[in-house]
């Protein structure tokens, strides 16, 4: 949910909606799950999810029933997605990644360096927008390096990701303290969690262009933390 308040904050800063958006996702676990309920909460459409076996490509969108049937493929065991493709009726890629399909946003979910230069040229020639690591490392450096030289928004996973990590704390804190929040008191304080970092990435990666450099912005910002902690 996190990965989706950073992208959405991302957007809103140059001033587009999230709403009728097209997103790529890859995986079918817990993350993409996160990312599929959050990003279709919010108005967009996720057209794709992914395993080892390959992906699947859903025009009409991955939403309702088809979002409590990632869980049931992921409870499974067997670790594949085609399944979702049979019993919807809709292309399966096998073998393949989505980052070949034309979306608006793309958002790795599944593993490190799963979208490299090549996957990274496409989406820039397919006119991709946005794109948010919700994996660790989701991107190869060249992806990111691509990315960067076209301008295109990309969010690294030390800032879109935190909301998991920080959300740990939050249950930490929760122990410690003998607390009991509400999900709704969770959900708010992660609300702005997330938004002290993109304000962070902000302020200290926005070029002289007025490109914002996230990953320029997620490191300096990392750095003056410690620093000032120091």
């Amino acid at each position: 949910f996190g990965g989706l308040y950073f992208v959405n904050q991302m957007l809103e800063t140059k001033g587009i909606d999230i709403k009728d958006k097209t997103i790529a996702v890859s995986g079918f676990g817990n993350v993409a799950w996160g990312a599929v309920t959050k990003a279709t909460e919010m108005g967009a459409k996720v057209v794709t999810i992914s395993g080892p076996d390959g992906y699947v490509y859903d025009p009409n969108g991955i939403s309702g029933e088809k979002i409590d049937y990632m869980l049931e493929l992921r409870a499974s065991g067997n670790d594949i997605v085609e399944p979702y493709a049979e019993k919807y009726g809709v292309k399966f890629f096998a073998g393949k990644r989505p980052w070949e399909q034309k979306v608006d946003i793309a958002l790795p979910c599944a593993t490190q360096n799963e979208l490299n230069e090549e996957d990274a040229r496409r989406l820039v020639e397919n006119g991709v927008i946005c794109v948010g690591e919700i994996s660790n490392m989701g991107c190869t450096p060249e992806a990111i390096d691509t990315f960067i030289h076209h301008r295109i928004m990309y969010g690294p996973g030390k800032a879109v990701n935190a909301g998991g990590v920080a959300t740990s704390g939050l249950e930490m804190t929760q122990n410690a303290m003998h607390l009991n929040w509400t999900a709704a008191e969770v959900d708010e304080k992660l609300h702005q969690i997330m938004s002290a970092i993109h304000a962070q990435c902000v302020k200290y990666g926005t070029e002289k262009d007025g490109y914002i450099n996230y990953m320029k912005g997620a490191n300096i910002a990392g750095f003056m933390k410690v620093a000032h902690a120091m």
